[in-house]
């Protein structure tokens, strides 16, 4: 039997979006396989509930995502690449009865966010377009071939001008509506007008979270303030497509990224309290415009919403997700908050994404034993079915270990974290240790989800392999995530290590053969531990923090720095540079691989230049690799060759230093020797920016 490799990540299949049908007797979701080094597939399939195989419903050309039904069931609405420019997805109908997809637009800002309106006549879509743009007419027809200029030289204005993978250049998302029945009947236009698109919003400002209330109601949000880029506040809106009006509902704060609206003019949204408000847990608040009045229906639970959350199709329920002691568990409640929120389903797994029905609940879910997989479970969350296996065969060949769950204390109490073992274990033998550390800093771990794949690569070639939810991670209460204001290295370091040294504690483990990676926040763990402790023998840190106030500076989420720390560069520099991981590289001696994405505007490369630069100063073992057309979400979405060559290099700087291995230390090696980009053409491609 085959144990787990990083190159397996060509063989494994991702399953995301979840749709139940109009009748509840199918799911559709979307499908995604490595092409090849440099692209995925994404495919559109349906799963019947009542056990048969998923059949596949678009063709593999390109990325297709956004799988819509339309309220009769008649037609799947779906987003696609095929034939686009992969920055400009494009809206595309299909009959469920059998046919042809066809695509009804063609604009020069792609189409995301699809809804269908309650009676089937219109979908809801937004677009980030330029003042240009819209007034030249782009954002309805433009040629698929058309290719925007990039901006020589850039002009910045705004405090916010790049995110993701790409800078803004003027561009700002707005709303707009399709007729169905006539964007089918006149085909996809590339020029001239298009009569079937409607621009609900214009202007210098960003409209998210579009969504229907009733049939001549869209809802949205927009920022508030002088400044809305250095603003937490939103305002909500409702658009009345029958006269055009537009009137303010209510007021949120915090980053709002979706809205769920119900027909009788109840609007969900996300609430986050204003004081220390990345410390604080996120809320689910209703407005009921009839009555003008609010309910914070999530308030009894001490869970933090993340993600997207639902109404039920009667309008009476909302359906949600909260991180819950290293599950991911979907919660319902009334919508008027007469009862408190009940989980309904996940406890022990984690659930990604769900869709509810009349009568069920389809959801995405990984456990320890598969990356992901289908599955539905009644409103109340009884008999629960599978209905994928896209990994079978795949599994049918791999050894698979089972993590083992810790609950163990910490100087500052409790901590949950997990043990995974190499497959051939045998536990009268040693085995040396990787530390793993989550990013966020308030996210969560489980024993699945996307790290699923990493785990158990690790584990495989011979390490066994430690994780936690220290403290600043959610999932555990308001006060355990809060715990590390003002101090995440020490604070999030006491747990850790405390968990470290249980694991040290077992015979099979050698402690002389201790290593640690993390990414983001992970990487800023990494390199703060190795400037408090020389306890392990090599490390690897990835799309870190390392100095905050260039991180500040350059980042679109300098409001993390505010919020968890409470001050700005300007006010405290001395302390800021005393919490930064550079401040204590004089006192690395762990041999430290930096790894860093080219494009990655969530933690910027110049930080990690600064700390690589510094680890060289000081004589350190050192080696960075970047990558590019690569963002912050590298280890997730990144181009397959990317997503096996990080996890390669990582096992192979480890192995480099490990006496468990014969491997050389990759610094005494050629820059891509022993990885599989060597069986390519070329690889020394870029070896000047190695050392």
């Amino acid at each position: 039997m085959h144990t787990v490799s990083p190159t397996d990540y060509h063989e494994i299949t991702q399953v995301s979006d979840p749709q139940l049908s109009p009748d509840g007797d199918r799911v559709a979701f979307v499908r995604t396989v490595p092409e090849d080094d440099e692209t995925l597939e994404a495919t559109i399939y349906v799963v019947p509930f009542g056990g048969d195989d998923p059949t596949q419903f678009t063709v593999s050309e390109g990325v297709d995502s956004q799988p819509r039904w339309s309220p009769d069931g008649s037609h799947l609405a779906f987003v696609s690449t095929r034939g686009a420019d992969d920055d400009r997805p494009q809206l595309w109908l299909l009959p469920t009865d059998g046919g042809e997809a066809r695509q009804v637009t063609s604009v020069v800002g792609g189409v995301s966010g699809l809804e269908w309106s309650p009676d089937g006549s219109k979908l809801l879509f937004t677009q980030s377009s330029t003042p240009e743009d819209r007034e030249e007419g782009r954002d309805m027809a433009v040629e698929s071939d058309y290719e925007p200029e990039t901006p020589d030289p850039r002009v910045i204005d705004r405090m916010i001008y790049r995110a993701a993978q790409r800078y803004t250049d003027g561009r700002r998302s707005h709303v707009y509506t399709l007729e169905v029945a006539k964007a089918l009947e006149q085909g996809v236009v590339t020029e001239g007008d298009n009569d079937a698109i409607t621009r609900l919003t214009d202007g210098g400002e960003d409209f998210t979270g579009a969504t229907w209330g009733d049939g001549e109601t869209i809802y949205y949000a927009r920022k508030l303030g002088e400044e809305p880029d250095d603003s937490i506040e939103s305002e909500i809106l409702a658009h009345d497509l029958d006269t055009g009006d537009v009137e303010a509902v209510t007021e949120t704060v915090g980053w709002v990224t979706s809205l769920e609206a119900t027909e009788d003019g109840r609007v969900a949204y996300p609430r986050t309290p204003r004081e220390r408000f990345t410390l604080r847990q996120t809320n689910l608040e209703v407005y009921d415009r009839t009555t003008e009045t609010a309910v914070t229906v999530t308030d009894s639970i001490d869970r933090t919403i993340t993600g997207r959350f639902e109404w039920s199709p009667d309008d009476s329920t909302l359906y949600f997700l909260t991180p819950d002691e290293g599950s991911v568990v979907c919660w319902s409640v009334p919508g008027d908050g007469s009862e408190p929120p009940t989980k309904v389903y996940g406890e022990g797994v984690t659930v990604e994404d769900f869709s509810v029905g009349q009568n069920a609940v389809a959801y995405i879910q990984s456990e320890w034993d598969h990356p992901g997989d289908v599955f539905a479970s009644t409103r109340a969350g009884n008999e629960a079915t599978r209905l994928t296996r896209v990994n079978a065969d795949y599994l049918e060949d791999r050894a698979v270990a089972q993590p083992e769950e810790l609950r163990y204390e910490s100087e500052q109490g409790p901590v949950q974290g997990w043990v995974l073992t190499p497959p051939n274990f045998a536990e009268e033998e040693s085995y040396p240790l990787v530390v793993e550390i989550h990013g966020g800093p308030h996210g969560q771990w489980t024993e699945s989800g996307t790290m699923w794949h990493e785990f158990q690569s690790l584990a495989a070639a011979g390490y066994v392999v430690f994780w936690s939810n220290p403290r600043g991670s959610i999932g555990y209460g308001e006060d355990h995530a809060a715990a590390i204001e003002r101090d995440w290295g020490a604070v999030t370091l006491t747990d850790i290590l405390a968990g470290v040294d249980l694991v040290c504690a077992r015979e099979y483990v050698d402690t002389d053969e201790q290593y640690v990676t993390g990414g983001s926040f992970g990487g800023f763990m990494t390199a703060w531990t190795v400037g408090q402790t020389d306890r392990f023998r090599a490390a690897v840190s990835q799309r870190g923090v390392y100095d905050f106030t260039s991180f500040y500076g350059s980042t679109d989420a300098f409001k993390l720095v505010e919020g968890d720390y409470g001050v700005t560069p300007w006010e405290d520099p001395e302390y800021l540079w005393e919490q930064s991981p550079v401040a204590h590289v004089p006192d690395v001696e762990t041999p430290t691989l930096v790894l860093h994405s080219d494009e990655d505007y969530r933690t910027p490369a110049n930080t990690a230049e600064l700390f690589y630069l510094g680890l060289k100063k000081h004589g350190v073992d050192t080696r960075m690799v970047r990558y590019p057309r690569e963002g912050h979400e590298l280890s997730r979405s990144g181009e397959p060759g990317h997503v096996v060559d990080r996890l390669e290099r990582i096992q192979r700087w480890f192995d480099g230093y490990s006496e468990y291995s014969e491997a050389p230390p990759a610094l005494e090696r050629g820059p891509n020797e022993g990885l599989s980009s060597a069986e390519d053409e070329g690889t020394d491609a870029g070896a000047e920016d190695e050392n």
